[in-house]
């Protein structure tokens, strides 16, 4: 009988329960993970656990299994431990299935770099979400630190015990941290049942689970070293191209002003099967897109992204050669580099004065030392702008009043201007921005939402209209570049359901000459992509390309628009691009350089071939 009381004291059991406890609690927030990513499907997370991909879901318990044990090895308390693990994955969570919700598209490891960003996130996911999460991790925060500090009071055999796991974890989580390194154990035994999808990370997650997919977009080399790449093949290119750029015939002998302007979510919603109004909010955007070059511009991203449509159209490198799992080049690759050749340094060198203009602050994206880096002689934000007048209740600066901005600085008539403005007025969310609207839609579902987003545009549109109205008095030639970086994260399931998925990346974009001497004003249906915007300018308004320029002109004349999965050839659209020998050279020649100047030796920045 004494024996059989030993054998259930609190002692004997403590550990045994101890251990299925950190286990259920694992095994668990991976099923929570896998809800949230789809779409709160227990069903769905159940299968893909139990049923499809058992080997996958255990490697990534195993995974949390070690981040657990680190946090528990640094509090020095298994309680205290688990309560900070179940509250950052309870966020995570969360967030995965926001960022689903809004741009379907899942949380990256770099996403978490946003984390500071407490305003943009209050806005979007509301303020009384966003003050209870906030207070659950300020608490969650504040025990874990009292159990660090009380850790120094545990003893010398337990503070032994503790340190080693701590070591242990931190290098088991480091080696984790190398998951797409050639010979990591973790990723060959994801390999043995992985599908991996790079070209579409929704389904890479979906094939391989949250975890899968979270690891799959651990740090990793922005591309991969071509087969031809060498010091003589570089040169080859460089030459081939800067000497097809002298033999161009340039028209423009003054420096003309250029003006970038990058429109926070502007699209034309009744481009979309299922959407119409009663009138339409884009009028004011077509009377002057309907009389210069304009059309469509492919984006890579629905419902954000915006620093990546804004690197691909001020360095014209394209996001389709990264490596997938090169998700942010903002924060990723840019702020890791001394120099990389834009429009910005181009046109620097051309002694203009150049200026980034941001209606919000300074660290979204690390635009700040991004902007640092690419030469820009200013930048001007919400906190140094002169005007920052709003509408009715929407939280940003109006497009009105960046414009604005933009006038002042062309008041310079000694230096050419070049400007690059990104806007904040029609940034989600698509509430309570005005107490009324003069649109009225009819759609499959969200009307509210997207008439709130026409008034949106309307007034987008009519500023822009103002705006082109009012460079007709600048004096020196000004050239604009107008674009929607993607569309907003509004339309329902049924609207996407009604349209092709390349629909939801199409926004509109022209090229303006207050001037009126684009060779190509008569075309109103071009599709595009941005890191063409650049070469296209300037050869059509008569200014001398580059031979990084007369490359990318080549290419568009061959395939006019494309990013991963969405290619545009001859007229038509594909998943995947098909080329003849000589565009093959062209593409081939194009990553070649673009793998030089960010991954490679940069060869090609010793030459003349970006000036």
């Amino acid at each position: 009988m004494e024996k059989i009381k030993q054998l259930f004291s609190k002692k004997s059991i403590k550990y045994p329960l101890i251990i299925i406890g950190i286990l259920f609690l694992v095994l668990f927030s991976n099923l929570y993970l896998q809800w949230c990513q789809n779409n709160l499907s227990w069903d769905l997370a159940f299968k893909f656990a139990f049923s499809w991909h058992t080997e996958k879901f255990l490697l990534g318990s195993l995974v949390l299994l070690i981040f657990l044990l680190f946090l528990c090895s640094l509090a020095g308390s298994i309680a205290l431990g688990s309560l900070l693990y179940a509250i950052s994955i309870g966020i995570l969570g969360f967030a995965d299935y926001m960022k689903m919700y809004y741009r379907t598209e899942p949380i990256y490891p770099d996403d978490l770099k946003m984390i500071t960003e407490f305003s943009l996130l209050k806005e979007m996911i509301g303020t009384i979400p966003f003050i209870a999460i906030l207070l659950v991790a300020l608490v969650g925060l504040f025990f874990f630190g009292r159990a660090i500090y009380k850790s120094r009071l545990l003893s010398k055999k337990m503070q032994i015990v503790r340190l080693s796991s701590l070591v242990i974890t931190i290098g088991l989580l480091v080696y984790v941290s190398n998951f797409n390194s050639p010979n990591n154990l973790l990723r060959k035994a994801y390999d043995r049942t992985a599908l991996w999808i790079p070209y579409s990370q929704k389904m890479n997650y979906y094939n391989t689970g949250f975890m899968g997919g979270f690891l799959y977009n651990l740090k990793v080399e922005a591309m991969d070293e071509p087969e031809n790449y060498s010091k003589k093949t570089i040169e080859d290119i460089t030459d081939k191209y800067s000497k097809l750029a002298e033999e161009t015939t340039v028209t423009e002998e003054e420096q003309p002003n250029i003006i970038f302007v990058m429109s926070e979510s502007f699209s034309n919603p009744q481009h979309l099967n299922g959407v119409t109004a009663n009138k339409d909010p884009l009028k004011d955007y077509y009377d002057i897109a309907n009389s210069t070059y304009s059309g469509q511009m492919l984006s890579q991203n629905y419902g954000g992204g915006t620093a990546n449509i804004e690197f691909e159209a001020l360095t014209s490198f394209s996001m389709e050669l990264f490596n997938p799992q090169l998700t942010t080049p903002y924060t990723m690759l840019v702020p890791k580099m001394d120099e990389i050749p834009s429009i910005v340094s181009l046109l620097n060198g051309q002694d203009y004065q150049t200026t980034a203009i941001h209606p919000y602050n300074t660290s979204m994206y690390k635009r700040k030392d991004v902007y640092n880096i690419m030469g820009f002689d200013q930048f001007l934000s919400e906190s140094t702008m002169n005007y920052t007048d709003k509408i009715e209740n929407n939280p940003y600066i109006s497009d009105e009043s960046a414009y604005k901005e933009v006038l002042d600085l062309l008041d310079d008539e000694e230096n050419p201007q070049f400007v690059h403005l990104v806007t904040m007025q029609t940034h989600m969310p698509y509430s309570d921005k005005y107490t009324s609207s003069d649109y009225s839609s009819q759609s499959k579902g969200n009307k509210t939402a997207i008439d709130s987003y026409m008034q949106d545009v309307a007034y987008s549109s009519e500023a822009l209209k103002q705006f082109t109205e009012s460079l007709k008095d600048v004096k020196r030639r000004t050239l604009v570049v107008f674009w929607g970086d993607h569309l907003p994260s509004i339309y329902s399931d049924e609207i996407k359901a009604d349209n092709e998925e390349v629909a939801m990346h199409l926004t509109e974009f022209l090229m303006y000459d207050n001037q009126n001497k684009l060779s190509e004003k008569n075309t109103h249906d071009a599709i595009s992509s941005p890191f063409y915007f650049a070469p296209t300018l300037f050869n059509q308004s008569g200014m001398q390309l580059t031979g990084f320029y007369q490359l990318l002109t080549e290419l568009e004349k061959e395939v006019p628009a494309f990013e991963k999965g969405f290619y545009y050839k001859d007229k038509q659209w594909s998943k995947t691009l098909s080329l003849n020998k000589s565009q093959e050279e062209l593409y081939e020649a194009y990553r070649l350089i673009q793998y030089d100047i960010v991954s490679g030796n940069q060869y090609s920045l010793k030459t003349d071939f970006f000036k």
